[in-house]
């Protein structure tokens, strides 16, 4: 029986790397990247909802469906329990809210505006800001409420 050695270059190579073959890696290592990733992820799902506009009003309750949410953020009108208006979260007089929605709404893709009003103003109040809004040429008025209120559509029993 004849046993042979083999040399550098026959076929008894040694698998894996040898300690003088340091050749740069080409694989990328995305485990980090989708780490990353999947917080931030969450981190925007958890903030987003906390973005929306804050003037806090008590908003009446209805038993009315949500409006389709727009594209881009509402344009939106408050008018708090003391009778200061707001576009956003900035105070401005009544005289000269139509001429700074006309201005801000020059910017935007829609006229839509969503009035908030909170639930103790009385009822003149809200419909001579709308008029305004109308006469300023805003036809797309959404009244902002919370949900949950009573279903006036169900009959009544006796």
């Amino acid at each position: 029986m004849a046993m042979s050695v083999a040399g550098p270059g026959g076929s008894g190579r040694r698998r894996g790397r040898r300690r003088g073959d340091m050749r740069p890696m080409a694989e990328i290592n995305v485990t980090p990247f989708v780490d990353v990733m999947l917080v931030l992820l969450i981190v925007f799902m958890v903030s987003a909802p906390l973005m929306t506009v804050g003037v806090p009003i008590d908003l009446p309750d209805t038993a009315a469906e949500a409006l389709p949410s727009p594209d881009e953020e509402p344009l939106t009108v408050t008018l708090t329990a003391d009778g200061t208006v707001m576009i956003q979260t900035t105070e401005v007089a009544r005289e000269e809210l139509v001429t700074r929605l006309t201005a801000i709404a020059a910017e935007r893709d829609t006229t839509r505006i969503f009035l908030r009003a909170d639930g103790s103003i009385p009822y003149d109040a809200v419909m001579q800001v709308m008029g305004a809004l109308n006469a300023g040429g805003f036809r797309e008025i959404g009244l902002v409420t919370d949900a949950g209120g009573a279903d006036l559509s169900a009959p009544v029993a006796e």
